[in-house]
């Protein structure tokens, strides 16, 4: 018999990298002061967590200048759609199977 957590992927165990995936699976893309705005955190704790999924290529970064300004933006890979939606489709199990007792 499998554990009813085996399908729950360790890089979205934080609520960061839950929030980064989240605002990235609806939007194309997000600079980084946006999703630090829309998440609330710092800069050095946001970039831990976006390193992080980078680092499991579940999101990409596009390094470019907006006039003379540069802009670093960030956008989910197909990878990372996987990964997470298989994520959210394993909590979803959980919280059924849980609610069986």
């Amino acid at each position: 018999m499998s554990s009813i957590i085996q399908g729950l992927n360790k890089a979205f165990e934080n609520r960061i990298r839950l929030g980064i995936m989240s605002v990235l699976l609806v939007n194309q893309n997000v600079d980084f002061t946006t999703l630090k705005e829309m998440l609330q955190v710092s800069d050095g704790n946001l970039a831990s967590h976006i390193s992080a999924l980078e680092k499991v290529s579940y999101i990409s970064i596009t390094k470019q200048f907006i006039g003379k300004k540069p802009n670093t933006s960030y956008s989910v890979t197909t990878r990372g759609k996987k990964a997470f939606t298989d994520h959210l489709d394993a909590i979803e199990k959980l919280i059924k199977k849980g609610g069986r007792q």
